[in-house]
């Protein structure tokens, strides 16, 4: 579970008339991840593809340009269907036919309705001025240009211009001027004014008649455009599941054909390698066998665990036919060159295709796998380190809930993330409505527990009382008679950021015992002491410096625990007093001292970076911090629409159901049980029809924006802690993805 499914390295070996019944027989199977050969073998060459692959990939290709033409989807699949091999080529060469000639027309139309709408657009500023088009060209003595500008600027050019005859014919920025000049001499008397050029369109006569008859091509044009566009939308219901099918079937063709391009060959045999999954040998060994008549020689070449580095440090022993044992070393030879090969031939060793390491299949339990999603956003972990999901299943919601902790939001978080995993198709939305799920389920937990329903504390003041109890056993501390809570869930905060960062740095301590204790010790350990000392130092008061909340149990509004644990602190365990600064020094700082010196062992730079024991826990107070802000922001809308007063012990009470009435010159009056001092705020809700409507408004308006802000406060700064502090302690990631040679099929059938 917190490793990567265990892989073996299996061989195929066989002549080469066997070749083709053994990739039919593994690629029904559908788990081996193919080794490419790399030609670095003396005598070996990659395989050539089988015959047709060509015609195939072809086909392919055909196929693909049509679901493209016609926009089909995997929403347009119809009923599985057999793809007969004798009618394909000639079927798909049909639709091939039909499809692309009714594109083509589509195509021909598209093109000359777009000539037509530039022709419209050309002609309009000569419809806006009104001349005939056959008036604005062809004078023997006059020079005439038509264009948009300033009319006041250029007859001012034209009249301080050498031409004596010129006349200028203006409507809404659309200018005609005809002069007796040449067309340059004209030219450069509007070069220096606001003036941009039109060419006249052909044609005789009026431009607004020539306008409409433009439209009314457009119109045609627009037309028959549009019952190409529905034949198309036919084809491609009648032809998305063929094409589908086909789409498929040719794949899992040219990926058959294609394979032998991965083997290494000679010119009678084949030897073909990769990864499976170790419990599956027997299976897959036994099947390939039955598949192929004649003889193969299928064999394990190792059982390979790996480090951190994706170095093999440990392997099973494996028994040749000959009963001798195949027992390799620390690190298994594998081909680099030809002369690496020669020497781990001779030494006895395992040759193989590649040195890379196995493909990673996760090996989660059902509930953990909607997180692989959130572990992949920073590297799919590699084949001999831990897989951090189970830890992220049980610290990411729960930092969730902590943070939200309210029934009603639990809630529509839960059903929201349930809609997302059963309706769309995408498995990444799907495992993100599956963590919706496990974080919405940890917020009504918490809410239980904090006794809240949409920041009521309808389940504190109803729920507990029948389950025997004053009211919930915890509280996230915004009303004064619960103060304290808010700087006990500081407290917590640390305490869950060091045992959430123990958890990391033990686990880089486990991956590094694979390389020595010493290396675990220096490179792991010395981090847990430091972390271990200092906040042992801080939570026994850190000889005065520290806040006594951490070390005190107080009692009294923001003096102290409020849990009734009996915590007083660690003990201080002074040695001796320090004589320069004349202050004591504990026994926790030489824990702190001693993993200092391991790290400087290890690695000195690192010391720059020893106070990350201290600012990385630090970093978990966010916990508190976004757990005071979203109920803040809860209390306001509430308080707002229901009301607020105080009784006389001090405790804060929304106005439900009802809003009391102090008699004037009262000091109090009795209400639900309570004596009531002070009306904080009446409440909109009781304040008149149109604060009721107003007050309605903000408590749906203010409640959403609780809501979405969960997700963008308490979900990012719970990733935060996960991917920047937790992961950075062991994980690096890098893992190769698991692709087997084989197809899951969707749209055919073999039978």
């Amino acid at each position: 579970m917190l490793r990567p499914k265990k892989m073996c390295r299996v061989s195929v070996t066989g002549s080469k008339r066997t070749m083709e019944p053994v990739i039919e027989a593994v690629h029904a199977l559908d788990i081996l991840h193919v080794t490419e050969y790399d030609g670095s073998w003396d005598g070996f060459e990659p395989g050539d593809p089988v015959e047709g692959a060509d015609e195939a990939s072809d086909q392919l290709v055909t196929v693909r340009s049509l679901e493209s033409i016609l926009n089909v989807g995997e929403e347009d699949a119809g009923s599985m269907q057999l793809v007969a091999d004798e009618t394909l080529e000639e079927d798909l060469e049909e639709v091939r036919s039909e499809v692309t000639e009714l594109d083509d027309h589509r195509n021909e139309l598209r093109d000359e309705l777009r000539a037509v709408e530039d022709e419209i657009n050309a002609m309009e500023p000569f419809v806006t001025l009104g001349i005939d088009l056959d008036l604005l060209r062809d004078y023997d003595t006059l020079s005439v240009t038509v264009g948009e500008g300033d009319a006041a600027e250029v007859r001012s050019a034209l009249a301080d211009s050498a031409l004596d005859t010129f006349e200028v014919f203006a409507e809404d920025g659309v200018l005609a001027v005809f002069a007796r000049s040449g067309a340059d001499d004209l030219q450069d008397v509007l070069v220096g004014t606001t003036f941009s050029a039109l060419e006249v369109p052909e044609g005789d006569g009026d431009p607004s008649e020539y306008s409409e008859e433009l439209n009314h091509r457009k119109q045609k044009l627009e037309s028959k455009l549009e019952t190409a566009e529905s034949d198309l939308e036919n084809l491609r219901l009648d032809y998305s599941s063929f094409l589908l099918a086909v789409e498929e079937k040719l794949s899992i063709k040219v990926q058959k054909a294609e394979a032998p391009l991965a083997f290494a060959t000679t010119e009678n045999a084949f030897i073909a390698e990769g990864w499976i999954p170790n419990k599956d040998y027997e299976y897959f060994e036994r099947e390939v066998g039955n598949a192929v008549e004649t003889a193969i020689d299928i064999e394990k070449l190792e059982v390979a665990e790996y480090d951190d580095q994706g170095h093999v440090h440990s392997k099973e022993k494996i028994e040749s036919e000959n009963g001798e044992s195949n027992e390799t070393e620390e690190t298994s030879p594998t081909i680099e060159d030809e002369k690496g090969s020669e020497e781990a031939a001779a030494d006895g060793g395992t040759v193989t295709m590649s040195d890379k390491a196995p493909p990673v299949i996760q090996d989660n339990p059902g509930g953990a796998r909607p997180f692989e999603s959130l572990v992949e956003v920073v590297s799919r972990p590699k084949y001999g380190e831990f897989d951090p999901t189970v830890f992220f299943l049980l610290s990411f919601p729960a930092f969730y809930g902590f943070m939200i902790g309210d029934i009603g939001y639990g809630l529509l978080y839960f059903f929201a993330g349930y809609a997302i995993y059963n309706k769309v198709d995408s498995d990444v939305l799907k495992s993100l409505g599956g963590v919706a799920m496990w974080a919405g389920g940890f917020t009504i937990l918490f809410g239980f527990l904090y006794g809240e329903i949409f920041g009521l504390l309808i389940v504190s003041d109803v729920i507990w009382p029948i389950l025997g109890f004053k009211s919930a056993p915890i509280h996230k501390g915004l009303k004064p008679q619960y103060g304290e809570y808010a700087i006990a869930w500081l407290t917590i905060s640390v305490l869950a950021g060091v045992i959430h960062l123990s958890i990391g740095w033990a686990l880089d301590f486990v991956q590094n015992l694979s390389h020595s204790l010493w290396d675990a010790l220096t490179e792991s350990g010395s981090w847990l002491l430091m972390m271990f000392g200092l906040w042992a130092w801080v939570f026994s008061g850190a000889n005065g410096a520290a806040p006594n909340f951490l070390y005190t149990t107080q009692e009294g509004i923001f003096a102290g625990n409020p849990f009734p644990f009996g915590f007083a602190g660690l003990p201080a365990m002074n040695l001796f007093t320090l004589p320069i600064v004349n202050a004591p020094f504990s026994a926790w700082l030489v824990v702190f001292f001693v993993g200092f010196g391991l790290l400087a062992l290890a690695d000195p730079i690192e010391l720059v970076e020893f106070l990350n024991v201290f600012v990385n826990v630090l970093s978990y107070t966010r916990l508190a911090a976004v757990l005071l802000a979203k109920a803040g922001m809860a209390f306001v809308v509430n308080l707002l629409f229901f009301g607020v007063y105080v009784d006389s012990e001090g405790g804060w009470h929304f106005g439900v159901s009802g809003m009391p009435t102090i008699p004037e010159g009262a000091e109090s009056v009795m209400y639900h049980g309570h004596e009531v001092v002070n009306i904080m705020f009446p409440g909109l809700m009781h304040s008149g029809i149109a604060a009721v409507v107003g007050g309605l408004l903000i408590l749906v308006l203010g409640h959403a924006l609780v809501l979405i802000l969960g997700v963008t406060s308490a979900g990012l700064q719970a990733v935060r802690l996960e991917y920047v502090e937790f992961f950075g302690k062991f994980y690096e990631g890098g893992g190769r993805p698991y692709n087997p040679f084989g197809y899951e099929r969707t749209y055919t059938t073999e039978e």
